[in-house]
């Protein structure tokens, strides 16, 4: 049903498909019913309506599980609602192992599962058939069986969602299509509809562009960069088959980058081949392309019907009765994009859903529409926020590379340390070509070329991928003790540098940041930057340059949402600027008890303990070049942190590591630093520390100006939850047994009992063990106090296996921080 465009309103939604009307319908639901959902053909029309419609509830982190729950619960109840059926049911899941490395990720699944408290058992390959009985086993080792997940017909929920949208007052127009859009320096003001042959201008307070895999030309329209690339996507539908019933689970195959739903009888055959092939460019996508396909491609699609043959063998004589080729558009990472977009104040995203868009549109469509209504996020959506990527991973050639390997992510085994390695190199520190000749395997953050280790000598170059020790692992434990006992090197150009100038900077981020910034020109502080609920949203260090400028330094991959909050949260009437400058400069970390003798042969300037203290940052001469030098340290040794403009970064990394031969120095990489913060008990933004975390659970009140009368933004909320007690807190770890290998995401026991989850972990030379840090929750809600974490016996499952591990409230390694200060 269309109806006449207002000339104005509050919300415009831009997208029929099943993200647009979610959040269509929770935003009327949460009572912005002057709403404006826009679609240029007809509901469901573009990518939806030949989703296969699978809706399974575990993913990688426990929000992003709460998504998909919410889901299953609102398309159960939504019929009642609103009088139309969603096609829902739940008919549970069955994953299979054909290997033992698979069989170890299924187990870590059903840990995480009973971490998240979701139903999921181990089982048998005979077990497996018996859930499943037309498939053949011979080559299975084992499974998992989650009886929640289920499937819903995509065109019935998104046409159920847009009534229960409109029942509450919200318009639904039809054939409308946006092209144009108008804004001023920070704010979208309307959109131009075309309707027909006319031309209607809508003015707004809120845009959504919720627009599938039109959403990159959308944004292009008022200036945003939306990282998506469309990829040619398949599936079969078979003839019916005896013994496929209505309640017959999903199946899936990943080993064999498969999955079979039931329809009708038949099966629906699909999958993610691990080479995909990339559509057409973005802003070459055809319009009309209203409920069309692409051509079969039968020779894209045979990896996956073979291996469907294998695993069905009734498929042998089964006729098909249509091969689906729909494009579908799928982000860098894997993860979708959620949120405001950065530089706009009232535009939102919600795209890239990567074949996942049925089972999350539920609760990503709840999500987001408590985004715009709050303000913020009420639950922790970093992992989806669209501000994790910059404008230029807009690049559609970048795009068209990288999304042949994303697609067949889905069913790759989930590595604890997997590279991406289409699109690559892409940004480098101006020393890469020197650490590539120092051996340097390289990893990738937000588009950095970053050692992750250095191989010595001829050693092959590669990462290797296991559950267990890897190989490269005495490479960095080498790492760590020459930084534990010499000292070494590591380039950290990837920091995220910002600059907050102003004669109103000290005012702006002392509300902004929970930690005391009052400090004297020169001087370093650790701090949170906090939500209203007291939950982290950076975690920095604010070096303070001059009476009105600061230096902020934060993750490579928080730079551009941590740049775009501050700009947007400087209170109103401050005088103060925020400028991204993470390009200007290399960053080197000289870390270990050598380092003040290694740097002091380069400088005239006094390292001495009583003349550069902890924390101190000043510009000093390093040879020819003068250079920022901040005594600060991530890894739990004496050190300094080096940014050096990057003119001058070649120079002074070759004198560095001339003058570093006679301390034995070794370059480092980000695996060695891993190690030696989880040692030192250092956290870590974005595992350790999320907006669903505060300084209270995560130990850290000492960061904060709590105790003083200084406001700050989450006083209030920090407060109280310092006056409730922590009901769940971060605690350190270290294995028992020194051969157990853990990465994080592991099932944390107490008494033998799930109380969370590991959140870092890696292999610590100094300890001889697997170190990390996790979350104890208190049982019933509970007050997590010294008394208690000390009374329990703790375990943590390492695949099927569990484990002792040593708990312990102080870092496992220098907890006095002699070492740092000495």
């Amino acid at each position: 049903m269309s109806l006449s465009l207002p000339s104005s309103c509050r919300v415009v939604v831009i997208g029929g498909g099943v993200i647009g009307t979610s959040v269509a319908y929770h935003l009327s639901k949460l009572g912005w019913t002057d709403l404006v959902l826009l679609e240029q053909g007809k509901l469901s029309g573009g990518t939806t309506w030949h989703a296969a419609g699978l809706v399974g509830q575990l993913r990688a982190t426990r929000s992003g599980t709460r998504l998909v729950q919410y889901s299953t619960q609102l398309y159960s109840e939504l019929c009642d609602e609103v009088g139309l059926d969603t096609g829902f049911k739940r008919c549970g899941g069955v994953t299979v192992a054909r290997t033992r490395d698979r069989m170890v990720q299924l187990e870590r699944t059903a840990a995480t599962a009973e971490a998240y408290d979701l139903e999921c058992e181990i089982i048998s390959a005979a077990r497996a058939a018996e859930l499943y009985p037309i498939m053949q086993i011979e080559d299975l080792v084992g499974g998992i069986w989650l009886p929640g997940d289920g499937t819903a017909n995509p065109t019935d929920l998104t046409s159920a969602l847009a009534r229960g949208a409109r029942l509450r007052g919200a318009r639904v127009v039809e054939g409308a299509r946006v092209v144009g859009m108008s804004r001023t320096a920070s704010t979208v003001t309307g959109v131009e509809v075309q309707i027909g042959e006319d031309r209607v201008q809508v003015e707004c307070e809120v845009v959504v562009n919720c627009a599938g895999q039109w959403a990159k030309a959308v944004g292009a329209l008022c200036d945003v960069t939306v990282p998506l690339h469309s990829a040619e996507h398949f599936y079969a539908v078979t003839d019916q088959i005896a013994g496929v019933h209505r309640d017959l689970p999903i199946l899936r195959d990943p080993d064999g980058y498969t999955y079979f739903k039931e329809e009708v009888g038949g099966l629906v055959v699909g999958g993610f081949e691990p080479h995909a092939k990339p559509w057409v460019a973005p802003d070459a996508i055809p319009y009309p392309f209203e409920f069309q396909l692409l051509n079969e491609d039968w020779d894209q699609f045979s990896i996956l019907m073979s291996n469907a043959l294998h695993r069905i063998p009734a498929l042998q004589h089964t006729g098909i009765k249509k091969l689906y080729n729909g494009p579908e558009s799928f982000t860098p990472d894997n993860q979708f994009l959620l949120g405001p977009a950065p530089g706009v104040t009232n535009f939102y995203l919600g795209a890239g859903f990567n074949s996942v868009g049925i089972a999350s549109a539920g609760g990503a469509g709840r999500a987001l529409a408590e985004w715009i209504v709050n303000g913020e996020p009420t639950t922790d959506l970093s992992t989806v926020d669209i501000r994790r990527f910059a404008g230029f991973n807009g690049n559609n050639q970048w795009l068209h590379d990288r999304v042949g390997e994303v697609l067949g992510l889905h069913y790759e085994v989930p590595w604890p340390n997997r590279e991406l390695s289409t699109a690559r190199p892409f940004r480098r520190s101006p020393i890469h070509h020197l650490l590539s000749e120092a051996g340097a395997v390289f990893g990738s953050k937000m588009g950095w070329e970053r050692p992750n280790f250095f191989a010595a000598g001829a050693e092959a170059k590669a990462l290797d991928y296991t559950w267990d020790k890897p190989d490269w692992l005495r490479f960095s434990a080498a790492e760590q003790v020459a930084t534990r006992t010499g000292v070494a090197v590591f380039d950290q150009t990837s920091f995220g540098k910002l600059l907050v100038v102003g004669p109103d900077a000290e005012a702006a981020l002392q509300w902004l940041c929970a930690g005391d910034v009052a400090v004297p020109a020169g001087r370093a502080v650790y701090t949170p930057i906090l939500n209203d609920r007291g939950g982290y949203l950076a975690d920095v260090t604010v070096t303070r340059l001059a009476a009105d400028r600061y230096l902020l330094v934060t993750g490579a991959g928080s730079v551009v949402s941590d740049c775009a909050y501050l700009t947007e949260n400087i209170p109103t009437g401050l005088n103060a600027q925020v400028v991204d400058v993470s390009s200007a400069y290399a960053v080197f970390g000289v870390m270990g008890p050598k380092a003040r003798a290694l740097l002091q042969t380069l400088t005239r300037t006094n390292l001495d303990n009583e003349s550069y203290r902890f924390s101190d940052s000043r510009e000093i001469d390093l040879g020819y070049a003068t250079v920022r030098a901040t005594r600060i340290t991530y890894v739990g040794e004496l050190g300094w942190e080096l940014y050096v403009p990057s003119e001058f970064a070649v120079g002074v990394y070759e004198q560095l590591t001339e003058a570093g031969t006679a301390y034995g120095l070794l370059p480092a990489g980000y695996y060695a630093i891993n190690s030696l913060r989880l040692e030192k008990g250092y956290r870590a933004f974005g595992s350790d520390l999320t907006p669903d975390d505060s300084p209270v659970e995560a130990g850290l009140l000492f960061a904060t100006k709590l105790d003083s009368s200084i406001d700050f933004r989450g006083r209030a909320a920090l407060a109280a939850l310092r006056q409730i007690g922590a009901r769940r807190r971060l605690v350190s770890f270290v294995a028992d047994d020194p051969e157990v290998m853990m990465w994080g995401g592991e099932l944390l026991m107490r008494d033998g009992v799930a109380a969370g989850q590991v959140t870092s972990a890696a292999w610590g030379a100094t300890l001889g063990a697997s170190v990390g840090l996790g979350y104890v929750q208190g049982v019933d809600g509970a007050v997590v106090d010294v008394d208690y974490l000390d009374s329990g016996s703790y375990e943590i499952a390492v695949g099927a296996q569990r484990c002792p591990v040593t708990v312990s409230r102080r870092a496992p390694y220098d907890p006095t921080s002699a070492r740092v200060r000495d």
